[in-house]
């Protein structure tokens, strides 16, 4: 059912392995290597159509100078951080909560519920841009980074409501059927009981959370503009002139909101793997 480990194949197709592993890695590369090479290039590259060469002189000090000290970058990643934080705290509380109720109790319903959660990931988020910017704006929402938390937090509750309920469903219910026979309340099964034993799955669905609501940019478009709302996904963009696009400062702006989600990942990496292989041997 599963592929063999490589080791146990020919020596041919290991070569070919071998061979190929590099190959298909410097072209996954290929586009984030161009980025980090534009971003240290001076403006008269691009306009010498030196695109793919080696930099004419070293811009990377004077590119990233200007992203930080002379554009609006520093609000765009306030933005992103006051955007994404209350996001992934919002959609994992409220996660946490209904997968318990969904993995836990047994009602009629219960299977419909849970269904309905997952419905909603199936749905193309294209066709929800325009009732959901007239609700914004209905509700005078548009344009805000409270309208942006709200939609991202009722988009990804479905998702995380998922993830939490299956993992919740393998814990030992004896556990539960103990707590209860030594009466302690349902709210204190959830708090004292089961949150602890999440803390990995709540980390792993925490890191997924923040790349998916960072690295956003179709609805930053879509229910915010401006620098007042706007996260740095959007943002990137304001570097663009009317006429012509500074490819190298959109480079280094790139560069500088990649690393958010990067540092989050390394940082909660053996939480992360950990939530994720939980259950997945005996």
């Amino acid at each position: 059912m599963f592929p063999a480990p490589i080791e146990k194949q020919s020596a041919a197709v290991q070569r070919l392995y071998k061979s190929a592993l590099p190959v298909a890695l410097l072209m996954w590369l290929a586009p984030l290597l161009a980025v980090a090479l534009f971003s240290i290039k001076p403006d008269a590259d691009f306009t010498n159509a030196n695109y793919w060469g080696l930099p004419s002189t070293f811009a990377g000090a004077e590119n990233y100078g200007r992203v930080f000290f002379a554009s609006d970058m520093p609000r765009y990643l306030m933005n992103s951080v006051l955007i994404t934080v209350p996001t992934v705290i919002g959609a994992v509380a409220l996660s946490c909560m209904t997968g318990f109720a969904l993995g836990i109790y047994k009602f009629r319903g219960n299977l419909l519920i849970f269904f309905m959660f997952i419905a909603g990931n199936f749905v193309p988020f294209q066709i929800l841009m325009v009732p959901v910017r007239d609700l914004t704006l209905e509700l005078g929402l548009y344009n805000t980074k409270t309208g942006l938390i709200l939609f991202h937090v009722a988009f990804q509750t479905g998702f995380c409501t998922l993830f939490m309920r299956n993992f919740i469903r393998a814990l030992p219910y004896e556990l539960i059927e103990a707590a209860r026979v030594e009466g302690v309340a349902e709210w204190r099964i959830f708090w004292y009981v089961v949150l602890p034993l999440m803390k990995p799955a709540i980390a792993a669905l925490s890191v997924l959370i923040f790349t998916f609501i960072w690295n956003d940019y179709f609805w930053a478009v879509v229910l915010t503009q401006g620098v007042e709302s706007q996260p740095v996904t959007a943002g990137i963009t304001s570097f663009n002139a009317q006429y012509r696009a500074a490819y190298h400062l959109m480079s280094a702006g790139s560069i500088v909101a990649a690393l958010p989600p990067v540092l989050i990942f390394f940082l909660m990496q053996r939480h992360f793997i950990a939530g994720l292989t939980l259950g997945a041997v005996k």
